[in-house]
């Protein structure tokens, strides 16, 4: 039986964890409501150039003035270029996990093709290293702070590698935000498409999504672990009590058995 001593060293510990835990929730919280602003404003641009693409290629159908554009040809998809945004850091749940899974099953059935995978984050290009699989491009640091310019600089490669024929299609694997409790994830198929505009944005909102999931996910598990540590505390607590308790009711007995032997 671990003594009074041991007890309250751990009870210590777990404690100390637990403020770590709270503290880091509200940390994730603050950024959340950050990025989940610039997520959010995002949105309705994005969404409206996707409309806004859907009505050319319907309006433009049969013109050959179009189907020269570069970014418009339809390719049989032999070289696929797959984009995975992960987070730098973890202690986010299955936050990271759940993403590389669903990038996992992406290249399981694509076995056929010639695949190309481009990491944006820490998480996802040490998941592919680990498994000795060659990158053709990565970005880390750049998830926490999102920018336009580093989303141009990764649609451009893209754009340029499409227009050479080099790939035939460009994919996107990201958690978007769809809620503190449950992050959404999404495979989207960026290329081909008629504006190089529209690539960059989808680029740009993908981290803005990632980084919203991301914090939410984190908050969490940070949630979830202070939980966690406060029923270890509670538990330990009982322990100690009886152990103190055991502890007095021995030299009770012992007091007792020395005076009877009086």
């Amino acid at each position: 039986m671990p003594s009074l001593i041991d007890i309250r060293r751990r009870i210590r510990s777990v404690k100390n964890m637990q403020q770590i835990t709270k503290a880091m929730k509200m940390v994730s919280a603050a950024k959340l409501r950050r990025a989940q602003e610039r997520a959010l404003a995002s949105r309705p641009y994005s969404n409206i150039m996707g409309r806004v693409l859907a009505n050319i290629a319907l309006a433009t159908a049969g013109s050959d003035e179009v189907a020269d554009l570069p970014l418009l040809q339809v390719r049989e998809e032999k070289r696929v270029q797959l984009i995975v945004v992960s987070s730098d850091t973890g202690l986010a749940g299955a936050f990271n996990s759940n993403l590389l899974r669903a990038a996992q099953r992406f290249i399981d059935e694509r076995r056929q093709s010639e695949l190309r995978i481009e990491t944006i984050g820490r998480k996802g290009r040490d998941y592919f290293r680990r498994r000795n699989v060659a990158l053709s491009g990565e970005y880390i640091g750049i998830v926490e702070k999102p920018n336009i310019d580093k989303a141009r600089e990764v649609a451009q490669k893209m754009i340029e590698l499409y227009s050479k024929a080099e790939i035939d299609a460009v994919y996107l694997v990201v958690n978007e935000f769809k809620s503190v409790m449950a992050p959404h994830l999404v495979t989207r198929k960026i290329l081909p498409v008629e504006l190089p505009r529209y690539v960059e944005v989808s680029i740009y909102r993908a981290m803005l999504e990632s980084l919203s999931a991301y914090h939410a996910a984190r908050m969490t598990a940070m949630d979830a672990a202070s939980s966690n540590a406060g029923d270890v505390i509670q538990s330990l607590t009982l322990n100690l009590n009886r152990v103190r308790q055991a502890s007095i009711t021995r030299e009770i007995i012992e007091i007792v058995s020395g005076a009877a032997a009086l």
